[in-house]
């Protein structure tokens, strides 16, 4: 049972928004903390820290809003051609956020969660972000996705072999194999497909993001860099997706 969104039907119109036009799933690029410290003066990483800012900005009005899902594109499989230092520095900035907002994450009800590989994740990081699922687990609110070392098409090319591997011994039969069976073998078996997709830092590319599951969504792209994100961008990026008429590939009636 998910939890009751805090905000009123009035509150809402007020802000030009009514439950019924509200996305069921919000995916967001985090793009620009590079960009937002090198025009500052600052090391790329000062953009990392005051992206956390902006994190915890959306993941607080999304929950207050109610929305069932709010997936982060944290850190992307290529990602890992980035320098050792500035890694380094990102996979700490992980593991802090992970540990400092388990108080939040419980008062919020929110179900924490990742989708992504975990090999080459290192295991004390590994092991917070574990210990935050498990205490978030049973949470009726909103979940929050980290998509961490997460690349779309390494995770079709692992679902497919998943898949081959099944129809060898005899588990699934090759004419069964439906849009269904893919989707159950990605990572994000389980969860709803995003219908919103927000961009920041102006960048109109989807750099491998959700490839398969974002194939119906609309897309909204600011000039705002990450680290500048809040509340009043991501209100416009949702009364922009409230104005939208969705067909999804037929047309309209009535």
């Amino acid at each position: 049972m998910a939890v009751e969104s805090p905000y009123t039907d009035a509150d809402l119109l007020a802000q030009g928004l009514t439950s019924e036009r509200l996305p069921k799933h919000v995916a967001i690029i985090m793009d620009g903390n590079g960009r937002w410290a090198q025009s500052r003066g600052l090391p790329r990483i000062e953009g990392h820290r005051r992206g956390v800012q902006s994190v915890r900005a959306a993941v607080e009005e999304c929950a207050r809003l109610g929305l069932d899902q709010l997936t982060l594109y944290c850190f992307s499989s290529e990602n890992w051609k980035r320098p050792r230092p500035e890694l380094d520095l990102l996979m700490s900035l992980l593991q802090q956020y992970v540990v400092a907002e388990r108080e939040e994450i419980m008062r919020q009800d929110i179900r924490f969660t990742t989708i992504g590989r975990t090999d080459r994740v290192s295991a004390r990081i590994l092991k917070e972000v574990n210990q935050t699922i498990e205490m978030s687990r049973d949470n009726p609110g909103m979940r929050l996705c980290l998509a961490l070392d997460y690349g779309s098409r390494d995770e079709l090319v692992t679902a497919v072999r998943c898949i081959a591997e099944k129809v060898r011994s005899g588990e699934i039969d090759p004419d069964s194999i439906d849009e269904q069976t893919l989707s159950d073998h990605l990572y994000t078996a389980g969860m709803s497909d995003p219908d919103l997709v927000i961009r920041t830092a102006g960048e109109m590319r989807i750099s491998n993001f959700l490839l398969w599951q974002i194939s119906y969504a609309e897309l909204w792209v600011t000039q705002k860099l990450w680290p500048d994100f809040r509340q009043p961008d991501l209100l416009e990026a949702l009364r922009d997706f409230a104005s939208r008429e969705r067909r999804f590939g037929g047309l309209k009636t009535g």
